[in-house]
């Protein structure tokens, strides 16, 4: 909502004080999201339908930016969730429905000591062993997965989101019968699970950004 729309509600007041008023209290109540900080919205659509990320702008801001550009490039459509461990996680982004990997950028720091934790919901940034090798891969979490937190002698996997709508989508994704394919020798979906469009939602459409019960979430 822009800064003129508030101004012309403040001139209304003048002229219908009591009138005005609601519609000034009512105009504030709107901004309350925005003042919060709520994080930018994406939706991922997949063959197996919709879901909708919450991105934590603030906290991982390195890891929502990667994130973003990948989501406006585009890179998104087409690839496949090629991961798939029940009670673990859903991971893909990467690989297209024949499992040849997509070309990334260059991997980006490690921000899992962003305070943020990896429990069911959450969307983190898959990676290699090495630390700082995230790139375009992510994953879900489809339990609380403690395991992938940091700890004082070692990296974690950082989160940078959460689903909030569509974590039924997710469940319906994390049980689909899996077996190997390609070069996996295990985990791939046998009916594949296409991620059709991955879209920002709302005014972040508009910003373009600056240039355990399964192993860990690794960028294959």
């Amino acid at each position: 909502m822009s800064n003129t729309l508030v101004f012309q509600r403040a001139r209304t007041a003048r002229r219908h004080p009591a009138r005005g008023l609601v519609r000034v209290v009512a105009l504030l109540a709107a901004l309350v999201p925005v003042l919060a900080g709520a994080g930018t919205q994406v939706r991922i659509t997949t063959n197996f339908g919709a879901f909708t990320i919450e991105l934590e702008d603030e906290r991982a801001p390195l890891t929502v930016a990667n994130f973003l550009r990948y989501v406006r490039d585009g890179h998104y459509a087409g690839t496949v969730f090629h991961r798939v461990v029940p009670g673990f996680v859903i991971q893909g982004g990467g690989l297209t429905q024949d499992l040849a990997p997509r070309k990334s950028r260059e991997p980006i720091p490690n921000e899992s000591g962003n305070g943020l934790v990896n429990v069911r919901g959450t969307v983190g940034l898959a990676r290699t062993g090495a630390p700082h090798s995230g790139d375009l891969q992510f994953f879900v979490n489809l339990a609380d997965n403690t395991d992938l937190n940091p700890l004082p002698t070692r990296w974690g996997y950082a989160v940078f989101g959460r689903v909030t709508e569509g974590m039924d989508v997710i469940d319906r994704i994390g049980v689909v019968p899996t077996g190997p394919m390609g070069q996996f020798k295990s985990d791939v979906p046998q009916r594949p699970v296409i991620i059709e469009k991955a879209e920002v939602l709302g005014a972040g459409a508009a910003i373009v950004p600056a240039t355990s019960p399964g192993t860990a979430p690794a960028a294959n």
